[in-house]
């Protein structure tokens, strides 16, 4: 395919042009910017007279580009019968629960049984390509010991702009988490940015090299030992909401990175938590609201599950 530059494109980014030229258009020419650097450094975006072809190269129009878009492939990853607690679906997206223990995206140790795994086998040929593979688009991910609402895409289209939906905060996600020790503010803000720390490469940490972070906390309820909190996220960076209560000297109960008990709990109290919280029951954090436009409809979705048994059982405990 050969695509001449307009004048009005002069000053644009190559990957910008491209995106903006193929918006709309079916799969699988609804690019994103990383499809463009992808298909760059596969050799398919050609300009005749560039030695190099680059993503931020500035565009001053009349220039003649080839591009070549090679079909969808199928994934390399195994799709798995794997039971899905499912809010939602059609055919551009995919709103589910996601469950205690299982594992958002194939990694080396796990290879198999994770959400994606699920999804492949579940959305079948419904799934239309991301970057031109035949895959579920994952736009935002829960930890392991994490429970509650996701979405995923399931075309390139729907990918792109539900992550842009992200990056510019429009995007509703509330959690709820038991933390130890009451508040005395029952409102706050924590803007305290987060990196991977300095000393532990498995940890984040909150330090001045860290990438912008800020949650909004509301507490809901909360005893003499531990608060009910909802949590609502402004950016999304890997184990904020934990980092960020640990900082307020509040942990999440079963937390197991972050969290430190309060001293003196009894014998009892710290048999019934771990019947609760653990390695198998997970930590007390869940993501219980999402709520969004749809990405192509533009229709006004809210989803939104009750407090989970685990945390009633703790909160009604420690009365």
């Amino acid at each position: 395919m050969k695509i001449t530059v307009p004048i009005a494109a002069k000053g644009q980014r190559l990957d910008v042009f491209l995106v903006t030229h193929f918006e709309g258009h079916p799969a699988p020419y609804n690019l994103s910017r990383t499809r463009v650097k992808a298909l760059i450094g596969d050799g398919c975006i050609k300009m005749p007279k560039r030695h190099k072809v680059f993503t931020s190269q500035i565009l001053q129009g009349n220039e003649e580009i080839f591009i070549t878009i090679p079909e969808t492939v199928e994934t390399s990853y195994e799709g798995e019968d794997i039971s899905l607690d499912i809010a939602f679906e059609d055919e551009h997206m995919i709103v589910l629960y996601k469950p205690v223990g299982l594992v958002v995206h194939p990694a080396p140790g796990n290879p198999k049984g994770t959400l994606v795994n699920a999804l492949i086998h579940h959305c079948g040929d419904s799934l239309k390509g991301i970057s031109g593979v035949k895959q579920p688009g994952i736009v935002h991910r829960l930890d392991k010991q994490t429970q509650g609402l996701m979405m995923a895409a399931k075309t390139e289209e729907a990918h792109k702009k539900l992550s842009d939906m992200l990056r510019d905060h429009v995007v509703d996600r509330r959690y709820l988490a038991l933390v130890w020790r009451p508040f005395e503010e029952m409102k706050g803000t924590v803007n305290a940015p987060i990196g991977i720390s300095f000393h532990n490469r498995q940890k984040m940490a909150i330090h001045n090299k860290g990438r912008s972070a800020v949650t909004h906390y509301t507490v809901l309820q909360q005893t003499s030992q531990l608060a009910l909190v909802e949590c609502k996220l402004e950016t999304g960076r890997t184990h904020q909401i934990r980092l960020h209560m640990a900082h307020l000297g509040h942990q999440v109960l079963g937390d197991e990175l972050y969290g430190n008990p309060p001293k003196g709990l009894k014998l009892a109290q710290k048999a019934f938590l771990s019947e609760h919280f653990s390695p198998t029951h997970g930590q007390a954090l869940a993501s219980y609201k999402l709520s969004f436009t749809h990405p192509i409809t533009g229709e006004q979705l809210i989803f939104e599950r009750e407090l989970p048994a685990n945390f009633k059982a703790v909160l009604d405990y420690f009365v």
